[in-house]
């Protein structure tokens, strides 16, 4: 991994939805992909999860910050998801919160168009995946 790129992690959830659960599911991901927590540095989900406390608490556990976009900034990246979803734009007003959401603050940070270098991953309650940007 270079120190010049940008690594920012998308976050999707339910409602109520624990940081444990958050924590473990990213712990998992980085490990499956080789990639330190350390070399993480912001965390993005959508603006209706503005006052979710697992991700407010997740963010607070990893001291990274968390940015939040509106639907309509995330419905742009509908043709650079790996898994657009009808049901999550219903739900959202986007086509997935998590791949989303990660492109969108990779490019905010970085100067390169955002890449998903990890797509989306999914346990019960959440989803997750791994933007990156020089």
């Amino acid at each position: 991994m270079n120190s010049g790129q940008v690594l920012v992690v998308g976050l999707g959830c339910q409602r109520g939805c624990p940081a444990s659960v958050l924590r473990i599911l990213l712990d998992e991901t980085l490990q499956a992909h080789g990639i330190a927590l350390e070399a993480v540095g912001a965390l993005a989900s959508i603006d209706l999860k503005r006052d979710e406390p697992g991700l407010l608490e997740l963010a607070g556990q990893l001291g990274l910050p968390l940015t939040f976009f509106s639907a309509a900034q995330l419905a742009g990246y509908r043709e650079r998801l790996s898994h657009p979803s009808q049901v999550a734009f219903e739900r959202t007003g986007c086509y997935g919160v998590a791949e989303s959401a990660a492109l969108a603050l990779a490019e905010r940070l970085g100067k390169t168009t955002a890449t998903l270098r990890i797509p989306r991953q999914k346990c019960a309650q959440a989803t997750l995946a791994l933007a990156v940007a020089s």
